[in-house]
């Protein structure tokens, strides 16, 4: 299988912050324009070469992305597209740059997902008729308004009784998830990945990653009483945050002396039943395990994943036969949170660092991107060092 000619040369993001929380009063583009000056430091480029931007983004509507471009100092000439697949959104983003990149359309791509839920404009249903109320409605709405199935969290929880995934499993894989994400922090392996908005230890740190206690976690009350094992303690909720990339082609890596980068191999995405939704990123996995020819599944070093809960990871790793440390070993979503359209870009910059950013140092060869889709899909990229 011959990797996609496209090299990710530079990845940067904000601290993950809670709705309301560390971004509460920064737009799309207050958040992207620092981390597109940073990147842009990093690669050597200058705004003038940027082609395309692409931005991830499922809460905004419209095409915020020529705004982040403008915003960012980057050329009017340059081109910019908005991508929604909701959750996947960002990572979408980045697998089209990288298509556009490799097509020969253009040389320089900055791509990745934004997601500013706290300044995000409010959605009203339209009232189907003069005697009824307008509603607000959610950025993802519950399975099972239409009648198609049951709501999702009901769904969820029918499927970890089934895999026989309990609450204390969960609660101890959601501490686990914060320990290690703690452990990473204080071995600093967020610096350069991270970027500050101000000078504030602050903005250093995802906002919700801290140090629960077990005992905690287990008193937290279920989201569906009186036996559900769903808590906000053991899964992700939303949150505010950015991640950007930039993208390259050949000549221009060449041009730039070849630095470390990420290479696309080959990426999926996969449909389930709606009411199936917590499996999709399993079943990514498994289509994109299928089509890897030439490469070993078992040479794959890293896998971030922006999980739902603990036990979508749980089930993730158990189905697949991964080791659990090969999963999310700084932390996952549930430590940091899930920045809705932004989480796939998370995932890329998360390997960029594992992978590529320490130029001195020797880590994995092959890294895997996957999450699922709210609506039943699941999306999986395996991007290899060079």
């Amino acid at each position: 299988m011959r990797p996609i000619p496209a090299y990710i040369i530079a990845a940067r993001r904000t601290a993950i912050g809670r709705v309301g929380g560390l971004h509460k009063n920064r737009r799309l583009e207050e958040l992207c324009a620092p981390l597109i000056a940073a990147i842009l430091r990093d690669s050597g480029l200058e705004p003038g070469q940027v082609d395309e931007i692409v931005i991830g983004n499922a809460s905004e509507g419209g095409n915020p992305a020529r705004l982040i471009a403008l915003a960012a100092g980057l050329p009017e000439t340059s081109s910019a597209s908005t991508i929604d697949r909701q959750c996947g959104s960002g990572l979408d983003a980045i697998l089209a740059a990288v298509r556009m990149v490799a097509a020969g359309e253009i040389e320089v791509a900055v791509a990745g997902g934004a997601e500013a839920i706290s300044m995000a404009p409010w959605r009203i249903a339209k009232p189907r008729s003069i005697y009824q109320t307008p509603h607000f409605t959610r950025l993802q709405a519950e399975l099972g308004e239409q009648g198609d199935g049951p709501p999702l969290m009901e769904a969820a929880e029918a499927l970890w009784s089934l895999l026989g995934i309990n609450r204390e499993q969960q609660d101890a894989y959601a501490l686990r998830s914060h320990l290690k994400a703690e452990a990473a922090r204080s071995a600093k392996r967020f610096i350069n990945e991270i970027v500050p908005m101000r000078a504030n230890p602050e903005e250093t740190r995802d906002q919700s990653a801290t140090e629960p206690d077990l005992k905690d976690l287990a008193q937290l009350a279920p989201y569906l009483p009186p036996d559900g094992t769903l808590t906000p303690g053991n899964t992700s909720a939303m949150h505010d945050g950015a991640a950007i990339t930039i993208v390259v082609s050949q000549r221009v890596w060449d041009s730039l002396a070849k630095p470390r980068a990420l290479r696309l191999v080959k990426s999926t995405a996969q449909g389930v039943r709606p009411d199936n939704e917590p499996s999709a990123p399993i079943e990514a996995m498994k289509k994109l395990k299928a089509q890897l020819k030439g490469y070993k599944s078992t040479d794959i070093g890293v896998i971030e994943m922006s999980e739902s809960s603990a036990a979508q990871a749980i089930a993730f790793a158990q189905n697949l036969d991964i080791g659990e440390n090969l999963v999310n070993p700084d932390g996952g979503a549930i430590a940091r949170g899930h920045p809705f359209g932004a989480a796939g870009a998370v995932l890329v910059t998360r390997l960029f660092t594992r992978m590529a950013r320490n130029k001195d140092a020797k880590g994995p060869e092959l890294g895997v991107a996957t999450l699922g889709v709210v609506g039943g899909m699941g999306v999986a990229a395996l991007f290899e060092s060079v």
